[in-house]
């Protein structure tokens, strides 16, 4: 006789449903104004980011761009 085995990832016992509290996917990508900029950084600076977006699989001018998101908003709030 084979035993039956016990998958615990799965749900156990009755299931209920739960609302759904996700915003809809255009909710999600909401545009934000932007402006386009012109600015000199130092090569090491960029070979960095450049780095780190190849080891994140993301874009360096992403990552700038929140680096300088989150600087601004952290003293905004500030002052």
């Amino acid at each position: 006789m084979k035993r039956k085995l016990i998958d615990r990832d799965m749900p156990q016992g009755r299931l209920k449903r739960v609302k759904d509290f996700l915003p809809a996917p255009d909710q999600l990508a909401a545009p934000e104004e932007t402006a386009k900029i012109t600015i000199s950084l130092k090569k090491s600076s960029i070979e960095f980011f450049k780095h780190q977006a190849t080891r994140y699989h993301t874009k360096y001018q992403r990552m700038i761009r929140e680096l300088l998101d989150t600087y601004a908003m952290q003293y905004s709030k500030v002052h």
